[in-house]
């Protein structure tokens, strides 16, 4: 068989999250920070991330990480993220799937009862805390960058759908986050494809009416990802929610183009927009849990243990908790005469 371009990857899930990790095939990228990184491969080597996370190496839910040398002194490694539709500054999800697969193979050793590591995202420095037995990684804190609320109770006007209060808040990601209960959602996965619509449909009109870009990093501009919320359905939760990565742009013309796929765990970053925004409204105090219940009923554990600013705007700084596991181990390859080496998409679920 004639191959080219092997990739070694590690796929594992948080809290039911698709997390694949690249571990081998991919030296460095260039660029003199993580961020910088993150930009070559959006803008000149895009292609790893089409072939690894569209079919038929992939599916609409999946997510990729791939694993490189750190570019600041204090991180252990680095990595970037890659979703269908963009590189986020930070996620949750794959930083609790990417600490899982360094310590569980070894790339970087594991110390019992806790290892404690650096990681560098794109979106800064991650300070991780993995409680370890028997050579399983038992479960992943890390302090994320600081979360911050743009905009509060806002009115906006979605075609279809009209007035809906929305909050907009940046938790490594911009998220708006509205309350299902105006649309007469549960938050269960038999509702699914009307999560997904609504949400599309209010993402495309806050990116439109809020606009918003991150004052010390204006890379990140824009919001991204839409969240819903609820009350939970576990007795030990404190709050559900239903968070739509969106997987192909919106045509308002066209309502078939409304596709997404939900997170399938509570979401890493979207809990710690979401605690930004019950902080900003005295909803929520410094140092008291915050349990986060996903669309499956598994739960993160999110803390704010500080306050700070990012520029004009009061910020918190938050903690999350979950646990990984490994689902498998593949080597990825090309081969020269397949005519989807960038893999394809197929309107039927994505």
């Amino acid at each position: 068989m004639r191959i080219s371009n092997m990739i070694q990857a590690v796929d594992a899930h948080a809290g039911g999250e698709h997390g694949r990790v690249i571990v081998g095939g991919v030296l460095d990228v260039p660029g003199a920070t993580m961020f910088d990184k993150m930009h070559y491969l959006q803008t000149h080597a895009d292609g790893l991330r089409k072939r690894m996370l569209r079919e038929p190496r992939g599916y609409p839910a999946a997510n990729c990480n791939l694993i490189l040398p750190p570019t600041h002194p204090q991180a252990d490694a680095g990595f970037v993220i890659m979703e269908q539709v963009e590189y986020p500054g930070m996620s949750g999800t794959n930083t609790i799937c990417v600490t899982t697969v360094l310590l569980e193979t070894g790339m970087i050793p594991m110390r019992e009862p806790v290892t404690e590591l650096t990681l560098e995202a794109p979106a800064g420095l991650i300070r991780v805390r993995a409680e370890c037995a028997n050579g399983k990684v038992r479960s992943v804190t890390f302090q994320n960058v600081p979360a911050f609320a743009v905009h509060l109770d806002e009115k906006i006007e979605v075609p279809q759908l009209g007035t809906v209060a929305v909050d907009v808040a940046y938790g490594g990601m911009f998220y708006v986050i509205a309350e299902a209960a105006q649309f007469g959602l549960r938050l269960t996965p038999d509702e699914g494809r009307d999560i997904v619509r609504i949400s599309e449909m209010i993402k495309a009109a806050t990116q439109e009416q809020l606009p918003v870009v991150h004052p010390e990093q204006p890379g990140f501009a824009g919001v991204t990802i839409a969240e819903l919320s609820g009350p939970p359905a576990r007795a030990d939760a404190h709050m559900k929610n239903a968070v739509t990565v969106s997987t192909g742009k919106l045509d308002w013309n066209r309502p078939t183009t409304w596709t997404g796929a939900i997170d399938r765990s509570p979401c890493g970053t979207g809990t710690c927009a979401k605690m930004a925004t019950l902080y900003a409204k005295g909803r929520l105090k410094l140092n008291e849990d915050f349990r986060h219940e996903g669309i499956l009923g598994t739960v993160f554990t999110g803390r704010l243990i500080g306050e700070t600013t990012v520029g004009p705007y009061p910020a918190v700084i938050p903690t999350l908790s979950g646990q990984a596991w490994i689902t498998g181990m593949a080597s990825y390859v090309v081969d020269p005469e397949d005519p989807f080496q960038e893999g394809f998409t197929v309107g039927d679920i994505w």
